[in-house]
């Protein structure tokens, strides 16, 4: 069976959105399955040493307006949310507790982020605020107590500080980042290398 292709993403990057609705598909295509990974882009930054293109003027505008132009070239609805950033923590610990959870699982988990990262980008549903978190999770069908909860579990905590260690350590800097194969791909405008990677192998 060919190796799953990993994606790491976090809630608060719109292109890590435009990601989540091509990278499952795509994957199918050549037989491969999607491992997702939420993580906390503010410590890959750190360990980086570097900033999102947001704290510079110039990029920001850019960037905005890239983001706006590929999410249409891509078919997709976005709408900017009038905050943004925001505080990812809560939802991505939310995701490790679906994860790990006999109960759920790593799809489940991956439903719960596709939900909200488009909750976020196309209607600006804020997942740091304690209205915004439970509105998503009884739209997913969860446990809204339960999903509350496990935002403040000491073992959730850990396995999202966990998680970023171990992208750190495998060279994720940003989001959307993908590995297929050993092989690093950041952004969401790698989608054709990585088409051609999965079909013809490397190049």
């Amino acid at each position: 069976m060919k190796p799953p292709i990993d994606f790491y993403f976090d809630f608060t990057s719109p292109y890590a959105y435009i990601a989540s609705e091509w990278v499952d598909a795509l994957a199918a295509r050549h037989g491969r399955t999607v491992r997702w990974h939420a993580i906390l882009l503010g410590a890959a930054f750190q360990a980086a040493g570097v900033t999102s293109p947001l704290d510079t003027p110039v990029k920001r505008d850019y960037s905005l307006r890239d983001i706006r132009r590929s999410a249409r070239f891509e078919g997709l609805p976005y709408r900017q949310p009038e905050r943004f950033p925001f505080s990812s923590l809560q939802a991505a610990r939310v995701f490790w507790w679906l994860h790990d959870s006999p109960g759920h699982g790593p799809d489940a988990a991956a439903a719960w982020a596709r939900a909200g990262l488009r909750a976020y980008f196309t209607r600006g549903l804020m997942l740091d605020e304690p209205a915004g978190l439970r509105t998503l999770a009884a739209e997913c069908g969860l446990d809204v107590r339960a999903a509350e909860a496990a935002c403040a579990d000491a073992a959730v905590k850990a396995r999202l500080k966990s998680a970023n260690e171990q992208a750190i350590a495998a060279g994720v800097f940003g989001t959307p980042f993908f590995v297929v194969d050993g092989e690093p791909f950041w952004g969401n405008d790698r989608k054709a290398q990585i088409e051609r990677w999965l079909a013809r192998g490397p190049f």
